[in-house]
């Protein structure tokens, strides 16, 4: 089954609650069949504007269309979006079959109809033999499948999940991140997802939007989102990060120059008007030697501590000037590293540096 899926524009969306502003001037395309995840930490905006998409909340300014039809004072029913809560909000008094059941049944569908399909969704959902089971009688992550289930069973358009795994732990989270991953390749209905959960995002999505204090910071593919974030928020959020003070920022044959601690450093072409800067480098992009490459960015540091990772290792460091970096090593590499002593050289590619626009 594949359902038609629509996509939604938001165009200037705002929302206050009396004199506090939740949403600020949201505008963003999201287009039939994607996978959006709205990320951002509490009280950043993301929940008010999935409920402003469910038809829960009325915006106070701005406009919402689908299929270029104006649907911002349509009510949710009308809208006939799937919804997954944080809470699951199953019927307590029902089994699972009747959970799932139940949309179909307030549509009318006949009830031949009916059971055929309860009994396909419940088969794709893997909760064949739970069928008669109340939701009390079922694990959090069945409950979650009968919540996905029951929200996809009608074939929505457009499928809204308000932070759905965040009462699971984290071996059931990845299988139910998987779960959605499948469901959505299937259903190929639009998805809007909540989370605050970095890794979720970006394993699921085929774009992120970042939200913080009501306002939308950055939406893109969650490669471009973490490889080249617009602003020191969205490079700290999504990650650990080395953030480096840069001094008479230029230009020259290989992009944008600039100094840190004395050392010319060397990164990829931006426009970057400011004299001064900050070069953001991931951690997992940078190693350590015992000699400067002269191939690569490089500056002395002292390694400061250790923490172990599994298949990993994290090494903290400071330069002289007083710059921690942390650099994230394969465990081998790490000790070979480390028995060369703790004076050592950190080095990165210039293309995996990334100078973040100075704030407003």
């Amino acid at each position: 089954m594949t359902t038609r899926a629509v996509g939604l524009k938001a165009e200037g969306i705002g929302k206050a609650f009396g004199s506090f502003r939740a949403l600020d001037n949201i505008s963003l395309d999201i287009a039939p069949g994607e996978f959006l995840t709205l990320l951002g930490p509490s009280g950043s905006g993301k929940t008010t504007f999935l409920m402003i998409l469910a038809g829960f909340e009325k915006p106070t300014v701005g406009r919402l269309t689908s299929e270029e039809t104006d649907i911002t004072t349509r009510s949710a029913e009308a809208r006939s979006f799937g919804m997954v809560f944080q809470g699951y909000a199953l019927f307590p008094h029902m089994s699972v079959e009747q959970n799932v059941a139940f949309p179909l049944q307030v549509r009318g569908v006949p009830r031949e109809e009916i059971a055929k399909r309860v009994d396909a969704m419940i088969a794709r959902v893997g909760l064949v033999g739970h069928e008669k089971k109340r939701p009390a009688k079922l694990s959090g992550g069945q409950q979650q499948r009968v919540a996905l289930a029951r929200a996809l069973i009608f074939e929505p358009p457009v499928l809204l999940l308000d932070e759905p795994f965040s009462a699971l732990d984290k071996h059931l989270r990845g299988r139910m991140q998987d779960e959605v991953k499948r469901l959505h390749g299937e259903f190929g209905t639009t998805f809007v997802f909540v989370t605050h959960d970095q890794s979720e995002a970006l394993s699921l999505s085929s774009r992120v939007a970042i939200f913080n204090h009501g306002e939308l910071l950055q939406i893109a593919t969650p490669q471009a989102i973490y490889e080249r974030p617009e602003s020191r928020f969205v490079a700290e959020f999504l990650g650990e990060i080395n953030l480096l003070p840069i001094e008479r920022v230029g230009h020259c044959a290989a992009g944008t120059s600039g100094l840190f601690e004395g050392h010319a450093i060397k990164a990829p072409s931006q426009d970057h008007a400011a004299a001064t800067g900050t070069l953001a480098i991931r951690p997992e992009h940078m190693s350590v030697c015992a000699t400067r490459r002269g191939d690569h960015n490089g500056v002395a540091a002292c390694v400061t501590g250790t923490t172990y990772l599994g298949a990993a290792m994290r090494l903290a460091l400071a330069t002289s000037g007083g710059t921690r970096l942390s650099v994230t090593l394969p465990m081998e590499a790490a000790a070979a590293a480390l028995s060369k002593g703790p004076d050592l050289w950190v080095t990165w590619p210039a293309d995996k540096g990334f100078l973040l626009p100075e704030p407003h």
